[in-house]
């Protein structure tokens, strides 16, 4: 229980929590920005095979 409050109460508790919350938002944003890549590049190869295959 000692941990939870100095976690919460101190400074390299509250850095500390900081830098976690910062890493879950960038876990969010990287999975984001591949996932929207993924989709466009997908869409323009499944683009590009059908105008090879005529049509």
């Amino acid at each position: 229980m000692q941990a939870w409050v100095d976690f919460f109460t101190t400074d390299y508790g509250l850095m500390s929590a900081a830098v976690i919350a910062f890493m879950f938002v960038m876990l969010g944003y990287i999975a984001w920005y591949v996932a929207k890549h993924v989709r466009e590049d997908t869409e323009r190869h499944d683009r590009l095979v059908k105008e090879a295959r005529g049509g």
